[in-house]
């Protein structure tokens, strides 16, 4: 409850959730010097660069190293960018470090995406977590036959998605189409687990009936507890691995993977459960009546 209390300050007050290049809109380039060369003569040549037949003050933007000290990552807003932005960079630091560029490998990445791409593919985004999010409680009460049981799942999804998405927030990390994928993985992780409870809890009800209904829940979490912490360890043991020697461009990636792992360990044992428990009891409540 701390975290996700953390998390949605830091959502709403703190950080905010920072959009990258997808969904914000603007250019991104990275760019490799050999020999490096430092941030700050790079900024100042970005002072002054033409752009269609105006100049424009770049410095101000983005410029960081990423990875090794030889590679610069470079980002502007869309406010400061029009289609000629990336052209225009290019030029200044070709002209302004003739002895650190080769020409065929300077370029490592280069993205440029206009506002309106931009809003469209956050829509989308959000339209295919919610989507997810439907399709998941209609197959888990199929499955179940009961509604109860779909919504004990989607609150647990919902759960892990806002811890998430909070922790990102928190460690300032942005969101691009690769952490809303590894999003819908999460989802698809923390689904997996809630359902080998639920079908626990299932088998145990038929098995013993003498049994209360929080009996047979403390029963089945505790038979499922050790596979789903030698699942989780296992998997994070490969996300690891893909931190490590992925390169910095999966770092966001993987992290969220790692967070989501955690989490999506916790809530389908400590969350999805407590919730199909109260919603039992209510249930039963209402019967009584």
């Amino acid at each position: 409850a701390a975290v996700l209390l953390i998390g949605i300050v830091s959502i709403l007050g703190i950080n905010g959730i920072r959009q990258g290049i997808d969904f914000a809109g603007g250019t991104l380039l990275e760019l490799h010097f050999d020999p490096a060369v430092k941030v700050e003569d790079i900024r100042s040549q970005l002072g002054r660069v033409p752009v269609g037949d105006a100049e424009i003050d770049l410095s101000k933007s983005e410029i960081k190293q990423f990875g090794s000290e030889n590679d610069i990552l470079i980002r502007v807003s869309e406010s400061g960018a029009g289609t000629e932005v990336a052209d225009g960079i290019m030029g200044v630091l070709k002209a302004g470090f003739t002895n650190s560029i080769e020409e065929m490998e300077w370029i490592r990445r280069q993205e440029k995406v206009g506002p309106k791409i931009g809003s469209e593919l956050s829509n989308a985004a959000v339209r295919a977590v919610l989507v997810a999010l439907a399709l998941i409680l209609i197959y888990m009460a199929w499955r179940f036959h009961r509604f109860l049981y779909g919504i004990a799942a989607v609150v647990a999804l919902f759960h892990d998605v806002l811890i998430t998405l909070g922790l990102l927030s928190l460690f300032d990390i942005e969101i691009t189409l690769a952490v809303v994928a590894a999003l819908l993985a999460i989802v698809g992780y923390s689904l997996n687990d809630t359902i080998v409870v639920f079908d626990r809890i299932r088998e145990n009800l038929h098995t013993a009936r003498r049994q209360g209904f929080d009996g047979t829940v403390n029963q089945s979490i505790n038979e499922c507890l050790s596979r789903t912490l030698i699942t989780s360890a296992t998997t994070l043991m490969a996300v690891l691995v893909l931190m490590i020697f992925g390169g910095e461009v999966n770092r966001d990636f993987t992290i969220t993977l790692m967070i989501g792992v955690v989490v999506g360990t916790y809530s389908s044992v400590f969350v999805a459960s407590p919730v199909l428990y109260l919603g039992q009891q209510r249930a039963a409540a209402k019967e009584a009546d």
